[in-house]
């Protein structure tokens, strides 16, 4: 038997930081986020042979574990060994894994690998779990099992897809799905630029500090949080009444508000790019995930966008081009 499946990878608009505990238990977080056409892919193929077998592209590495006791969290492919272990899986597995984006990208790649791999086990064993059990599950995990330092958005946001405002209060959990006209869906998309900065990062490092300037009650730290909130809500009410040029705007606002978490968030080449971009007319953007590298979007004006392409282009950015996507978590058995 063969079943495959397939999440989106998100951008994250504004509200990145709110989502990491233990602000949104004390105070409420609050993420606008929407899935594009990039993915994370997983494929299980069961049958007579004994052992579990392992193909990440994204790692380039075959692995392959005899027992289920060789399973062990040593640093490699552990999110892969964690959701295997959780599911009690004993051998006869392969496993064939690959994303569209790589590991540290800022688009959420690893927790959408994770509700990948949980699609994939719900569909094989047929389960009966509904979205929020699957990003909760793929949340806990991560999260709490592995230790693995990270907000709560990216689970939800690849679950569920779409254009979404999720709020994060505690243990619970609200994904509002926006309705945005088609009209101000494609103009959006046709002012925005996607810029691989060409470096993944391991943002451990800055959430730690973070979490710890927030739990210390660092006043720019707490300060930066709460206008973090306010920009997402503005953005929200801006997407939904189509004034982009605002939502624009507030994109600029909230980056500078985000890099007061930090020193490290933006180093000198991410500032060089987005202030080239800035001095060619670009309205806002931000660095996606939680910094130091990964992808640059941007807000520019429809008249300056290949203009702007081509400064970042010729200061080593790269352009990828994308679309909203409006659908989550898809599963299916191969005939």
């Amino acid at each position: 038997m063969i079943v495959r499946s397939k999440a989106p990878l998100r951008i994250s608009f504004c509200g990145g930081g709110t989502d990491v505990p233990p602000y949104p238990a004390e105070k409420g977080g609050v993420v606008l986020s929407a899935t594009i056409d990039k993915y994370a892919y997983a494929t299980l193929q069961s049958g007579p042979d004994t052992g579990i077998e392992i193909t990440s592209l994204d790692y380039d590495v075959v692995v392959k574990y005899h027992t289920h006791d060789d399973l062990i969290y040593d640093g490699n492919l552990d999110l892969i060994k964690s959701i295997i272990r959780h599911f009690g899986i004993k051998e006869g597995l392969k496993l064939f894994l690959h994303s569209d984006a790589p590991p540290g990208s800022g688009l959420g790649s690893s927790s959408t690998l994770m509700v990948c791999l949980i699609g994939l086990f719900k569909h094989w064993q047929k389960l009966g779990l509904n979205n929020y059990e699957i990003a909760q599950l793929a949340y806990e995990i991560e999260r709490l099992d592995l230790g693995i330092l990270g907000g709560m958005q990216d689970q939800y946001a690849a679950t569920f897809g779409g254009f979404n405002f999720i709020e994060f209060n505690g243990s619970s959990v609200v994904v509002n799905p926006l309705r945005i006209s088609q009209d101000v869906l494609n103009e959006l998309n046709y002012r925005l630029l996607l810029c691989y900065t060409g470096h993944t990062r391991r943002s451990a490092g800055i959430l730690g500090r973070q979490i710890d300037a927030y739990v210390e009650r660092q006043p720019s730290v707490v300060d930066a949080l709460d206008k973090i909130k306010e920009h997402t809500i503005t953005m929200k009410n801006a997407l939904l009444t189509g004034s982009l040029d605002e939502f624009g705007e507030y994109l600029h606002v909230a980056w500078e508000e985000k890099q007061r978490l930090d020193k490290d968030i933006a180093n000198d080449e991410i500032a060089g790019l987005y202030d080239a971009a800035r001095k060619e007319g670009a309205l806002g953007g931000k660095l996606l995930g939680a910094g130091g590298g990964g992808y640059l979007l941007i807000y520019c004006p429809f008249d300056k966008k290949h203009l702007i392409a081509r400064k970042l282009e010729s200061l080593g950015g790269q352009i990828i081009d994308f679309s909203f996507e409006h659908s989550g978590l898809q599963t299916w058995r191969v005939p």
